[in-house]
């Protein structure tokens, strides 16, 4: 079942996280995910929103989200990422209708 992993970024080290994003598509298109929005200025429609950047993707399933953010090589962009924002990640399952 597809997945989808949605990040939501406060950046603290804008040249840390910059470094991070120039690496990043070399890693993720190894994986099978699909980038389906980054956006550094969505709209609040509702409610409070105190990040400064969203991140979704996709991928085929957990197994390759997981083969994606334990890989060796995403731990070694990703020390750039955690230094560069403060991130709430979140996975989700995609729907299926019954029947």
């Amino acid at each position: 079942m597809t997945v989808y992993a949605i990040a939501q970024l406060k950046m603290t080290d804008r040249a840390a996280y910059d470094r991070y994003q120039a690496r990043f598509f070399d890693v993720f298109k190894k994986y099978g995910g699909k980038l389906l929005a980054a956006d550094e200025h969505p709209r609040v429609l509702e409610g409070a929103w105190p990040h400064d950047k969203l991140v979704m993707m996709s991928f085929p399933d957990e197994a390759a989200f997981f083969a994606f953010s334990n890989a060796p090589d995403y731990e070694d962009i990703s020390r750039d990422r955690k230094a560069g924002a403060q991130a709430t990640v979140l996975l989700v399952r995609g729907f299926a209708p019954a029947g």
